[in-house]
């Protein structure tokens, strides 16, 4: 019976991927080129974007995804957002697949957290170049340098707030438990052993557990991990039940990777992200609902590390 259980769940998943396709091989990409409805959005730099780019991508650099820069988190106002893609020609008719440098793991969390934004604005057929712009040209694919020009769209999106879990609400979910508060940050940070530049205290929420976000790719690359190693990871970090997630980071970028682990690629249901995250929160936190703040005098030392890399770094 548990055989039989495994193959079916393996199986789920498998098909599970492939219907929705949230990651795509650069071959897999490739193939759908010259689409009427394809969208490719390469959120490099416009620099890098110039200098060579997939052909027919439209440059949507990742700040513009962003909040300010005392939080970053924050999604930019919905007129904000409602001009970009109307700019960019989206609309719900679009596949959508995102494309980021392939640099590292960290870079992948800057793919997930468009996917998550866009998927916030009410558009669904979304995916990932899964290793970004570096796995196409290890692969040997084409590039070029041609401007790209759409048609504005007329869609108007709204917000899905299922998606999204505020401060309020994080505060009662980690009181009476009922959400399970995953922090995606290096150890370090979970620890309290180090803090972000603009967050004000070290520590994590109350309650959390840590899964960093590099739990999901192949050893040291960007590449993200099969849906059946990714559900052995879930497994391992016992995510495999019904329960609430909320993902949580520093700025809801490395968070991006794990929720759009669980919510995408694993199809968990209930599964939103913090997006303000510790930046966020600790601009007014009470301590009592914190977890692994260290003492005043190692505040201080790290303080005093992080004048350090912002003066001389």
């Amino acid at each position: 019976m548990k055989l039989l259980f495994t193959v079916l769940s393996t199986l789920l998943l498998t098909l599970n991927a492939y219907a929705n396709q949230p990651l795509l091989t650069p071959d897999e990409l490739n193939a759908k080129l010259g689409g009427n409805n394809l969208r490719i959005l390469d959120i490099r730099d416009p620099k890098s974007y110039a200098e060579k780019h997939i052909s027919g991508s439209l440059n949507a650099p990742y700040g513009k995804w962003r909040g300010p820069k005392e939080n970053p988190g924050e999604l930019p106002p919905l007129n904000k957002l409602t001009e970009l893609v109307q700019n960019l020609g989206l609309s719900p008719k679009n596949q959508i697949v995102v494309v980021s440098s392939g640099a590292d793991q960290t870079d992948f969390g800057a793919a997930a957290r468009v996917y998550w934004t866009l998927k916030v604005l009410g558009l669904e057929n979304l995916s990932i170049l899964n290793g970004g712009i570096k796995s196409w040209a290890v692969a040997k694919l084409p590039l070029d340098n041609q401007p790209v020009s759409v048609a504005k769209s007329d869609y108007v999106p709204s917000i899905n707030q299922s998606l999204i879990t505020t401060k309020e609400e994080l505060a009662k979910k980690s009181a009476d438990g009922s959400a399970r508060l995953i922090d995606a940050r290096p150890k370090a940070f979970y620890e309290g052993e180090t803090r972000h530049q603009a967050a004000k205290v070290p520590g994590t929420l109350k309650g959390a557990t840590n899964l960093e976000h590099s739990k999901w790719f192949d050893e040291k690359t960007p590449t993200f991990i099969s849906s059946i190693k990714a559900k052995q990871v879930a497994t391992d970090s016992q995510l495999d039940s019904d329960q609430e997630v909320v993902s949580f980071c520093n700025t809801g970028h490395w968070a991006a990777t794990n929720w759009f682990a669980m919510s995408e690629v694993l199809g968990k249901k209930n599964v939103s992200m913090y997006n303000g995250s510790m930046v966020d929160f600790t601009k007014d936190a009470q301590l009592s609902s914190m977890d692994n703040v260290p003492s005043r005098g190692k505040q201080l030392w790290i303080d005093f590390k992080l004048w350090i890399e912002r003066t001389f770094s």
